[in-house]
């Protein structure tokens, strides 16, 4: 299965970005994948809050064209949305720990954990910077690399 990350969403749904267009067409190849794909809670919360803050170019999405951009990616491309599983907190902290997480990484660890406890083999993302788990590949498909 495929986890698409928070940047690949924003990017799909704001037309006038450069990648618009890429991000698109990866969300069309990953909802391809004979295993699945979809996002995490988290990545629906940090799309919602970029997308609609009020200061976001060239004008914030009202709250109806968020939800209608993610529903149409659950409805018609089959897009599942993952919750943390019970003792999600816990082995969140031990891997933070472990992992020597800091700053706001911590939410990038929330999504891989997430994606990974659903099932989810591989992330689609445009940070570079991004923090997985042990177990979780990092596909940059706006570039065609791979980490």
């Amino acid at each position: 299965m495929i986890a698409i990350d928070t940047n690949l969403l924003v990017f799909a749904h704001r037309s006038q970005v450069p990648e618009h267009r890429a991000a698109k067409g990866a969300i069309e190849k990953a909802s391809m994948d004979s295993e699945g794909w979809g996002f995490t809670l988290t990545n629906l919360l940090e799309f919602w809050s970029i997308v609609t803050h009020p200061s976001a170019p060239p004008r914030p999405s009202t709250p109806a064209e968020a939800s209608g951009f993610l529903q149409a990616l659950i409805k018609d491309a089959d897009a599942q949305i993952w919750l943390p599983r019970e003792g999600f907190g816990q082995r969140l902290l031990q891997l933070g720990t472990r992992l020597r997480i800091s700053g706001p990484r911590i939410f990038d660890l929330t999504i891989a954990l997430t994606a990974l406890e659903a099932g989810a083999h591989e992330i689609w993302t445009h940070d570079r910077g991004f923090r997985t788990v042990p177990g979780m590949r990092i596909v940059f498909p706006l570039t065609q690399s791979e980490d």
